[in-house]
């Protein structure tokens, strides 16, 4: 997704979903009470043209439900508004998220008629027993396969991963991740498992038969993920649920939902580069990093506390964090000064 496209967001909560997924109540999620229809497609997108767009292209997209399994008559009635527009040169393209049991070749010509560009598709994860206990009620090989007609068909492709989902562990969601990334997205978004009220998760939960995906944990595995999209150049377009009213009051009970999660994140990733570059470092020393100046404060940690975690896993004396001329991505000793 260019940074010069502006979403024009329809959410279609449950609609075309055979099941609820463990997880999922998309209403609470989304913060959408009922499903769109083409009307709601109209007025999002009128409200959206009468604000200025300073040169950015307009982008229709529809979340929530899985959009290619709902009836016919209802997807090309939303998509002829969306076209109708598109036509007009309102909008500029229009983005979809579905199953990966809802991808055929029927279905991919029906979009390209109407203008589609991308789809999202919601892999969660591609281990075969993790599928089954969240009810995904697909398997692994119906993300590939999806996964791969869509590329062949030439839509932008966009893969959905969840971490702490039932029976995950940091194996298979790393594994996970080396599989979409065989995949070839051109985008992929991250969310961690968040306990939702009026979710079968939520009773399982409640029951002690599902451990929480922590904060904690959520930041731990994703410092870990991350890299990896990085290192294969696939975006990473989202980390974490987009906070809402819903959530944010009450609706999210547990499981690894923090408004500035993606924060936490970096800040992790940073911390293990400091530890890397530490390592060696006599213990009592005081010690200044250098970061680039747009990273100071993901360096010190929330709090300090990744200063406080370094000088305590290394007894160092001091340890300050000052800017410095490097990358995005560097973090340099600037001096070590040994105790006596």
């Amino acid at each position: 997704m260019s940074a010069r496209e502006n979403i024009i967001p329809v959410f279609v909560p449950h609609l075309g979903c055979p099941n609820d997924c463990v997880f999922c109540n998309q209403r609470h999620i989304s913060g959408a009470q009922r499903p769109a229809a083409a009307e709601d497609v109209r007025e999002a997108i009128e409200k959206a043209a009468a604000l200025p767009c300073n040169g950015a292209k307009r982008q229709l997209a529809f979340y929530g439900g899985s959009f290619t399994a709902i009836p016919v008559a209802d997807q090309e009635s939303m998509l002829g508004v969306g076209k109708e527009y598109m036509d007009k040169g309102i909008i500029h393209s229009i983005r979809l998220s579905t199953r990966p049991d809802a991808i055929d070749g029927a279905v991919l010509t029906r979009l390209k008629s109407y203008g589609v560009e991308t789809i999202e598709l919601g892999a969660q994860s591609l281990n075969e027993k993790v599928l089954l206990l969240s009810g995904r009620g697909h398997t692994a090989q119906d993300v590939v396969d999806a996964s791969k007609l869509i590329k062949e068909w030439g839509f932008k492709l966009i893969l959905q991963m969840m971490t702490g989902l039932p029976g995950d562990s940091e194996e298979s969601c790393l594994e996970t991740v080396r599989k979409i990334i065989e995949l070839k997205p051109d985008g992929v978004r991250v969310y961690p498992t968040v306990i939702v009220k009026d979710t079968a998760l939520f009773n399982l939960w409640k029951a002690g038969r599902y451990k929480e995906h922590s904060v904690e944990d959520a930041v731990e595995i994703c410092s870990k993920i991350v890299p990896m999209f990085n290192a294969a150049n696939i975006p990473i377009i989202r980390l974490g649920l987009n906070p809402t009213d819903d959530l944010s009051g009450g609706d999210a009970v547990g499981g690894a939902y923090h408004p500035a999660l993606g924060e936490l994140v970096k800040s992790r990733i940073m911390l293990n580069k400091a530890r890397e570059l530490l390592n060696g470092v006599d213990a009592g020393s005081k010690v200044i990093l250098g970061v680039n100046k747009s990273k100071v404060s993901q360096m010190t940690g929330q709090h300090r506390q990744n200063i406080e975690t370094l000088c305590r896993e290394f007894s160092l004396k001091e340890l300050k964090i000052r800017p410095a001329e490097v990358n995005d991505e560097e973090i340099l000793i600037i001096s070590v000064e040994k105790s006596a």
